[in-house]
């Protein structure tokens, strides 16, 4: 019988304040603080995200829509980012645009598609439960195809990622991660150590394929591996990504001095809400992904609330 899940366990307060070292902050600045000075400081690369998917009015699809365009343009024209090469890039959920159907998020997707390459910003679209994964890949295939600098994401739990890794077009970018959804067992595995060696395995398959791979772990056994087996064969199509407020510091301090054999860009998932109910529920996401989560962020607000290390909080 599964257990109910850690996170309602925990009082709505408790995890808001959980949630500082995970969350860049409440607005559209402070992700752009946090995403500068990981790049000044550490040389450390940034995607962006908004949370609050899963809409349900339509005020909250204009909300996401305007403050996604805002960091678009906040993003062309600032002087911080003025590298193409290290400028922040942009996630989004596809269900943070439809408030309806599932389809009717395309139209606000492309719009922004078509604001991101004007501005010069990567954008990824990314994997949320097994309801979008069809609509997700064929949207991003779509982009990519039309000259777009779009991605996209894949889970390795979802038994059917092993066949959707062969629509990825050489080129595109490719987050490989085991992903946060609960899935019934008749789609997903229940193996922790099933999930990671489809990582190591399908990251293997991409590379072959031409991708470019955003391996994204915590998993410090399997990024060991990851650098050491499949990396060395393309590492010119390859990134290591992270959350921000996980990464243990002295790991990332010897990831970022090739400490693994191998320096592969690095790059944090910086997000940021425009209202505590949003963070809180991507809190609750992710400690009923990783229970251990809320010892390590209780231990990283113990130790300093200084950013010593590139994964720190805001």
């Amino acid at each position: 019988m599964r257990l109910p899940r850690l996170s309602r366990f925990v009082p709505g307060p408790l995890v808001r304040w959980f949630a500082r070292p995970y969350v860049a902050g409440g607005s559209i600045e402070a992700g752009l603080a946090v995403a500068h000075d990981r790049l000044a400081r550490f040389g450390v690369r940034a995607t962006l995200d908004l949370l609050g998917e899963a809409v349900e009015r339509e005020f909250q699809v204009l909300r996401n829509l305007a403050t996604y365009e805002a960091v678009l343009d906040r993003l062309g024209a600032d002087e911080r980012f003025a590298d193409p090469a290290t400028r922040p890039t942009v996630s989004l959920k596809p269900s943070a645009f439809t408030a309806g159907p599932p389809a009717a998020a395309r139209g606000p997707i492309f719009d922004l598609a078509g604001r991101a390459r004007e501005r010069g910003v990567g954008l990824t679209l990314d994997m949320e439960d097994r309801r979008w994964t069809d609509l997700t890949l064929a949207w991003s295939t779509e982009l990519y195809a039309a000259g777009h600098d779009v991605g996209t994401v894949l889970q390795t739990r979802l038994n059917r990622t092993r066949a959707d890794l062969e629509a990825i077009p050489p080129g595109m970018r490719l987050r490989l991660v085991i992903g946060i959804y609960p899935e019934p067992p008749e789609v997903a595995t229940r193996s922790r150590l099933e999930m990671k060696e489809r990582l190591l395995a399908y990251a293997a398959r991409l590379l072959e394929r031409g991708a470019r791979v955003e391996f994204a772990t915590h998993d410090e056994p399997c990024l060991e591996r990851f650098l050491r087996e499949v990396a060395p064969r393309a590492p010119d199509r390859c990134e290591i990504q992270m959350l921000l407020g996980v990464p243990r510091r002295p790991f990332t301090r010897r990831l970022l001095a090739g400490g693994y054999g191998l320096v592969l860009p690095f790059r944090l998932y910086v997000p940021f809400a425009l209202s505590w109910r949003d963070a809180t529920a991507y809190l609750r996401r992710r400690m009923d992904e990783s229970p251990n989560m809320a010892l390590l962020v209780l231990r990283n607000l113990l130790a300093t609330q200084r950013a010593t290390g590139p994964g720190a909080g805001g």
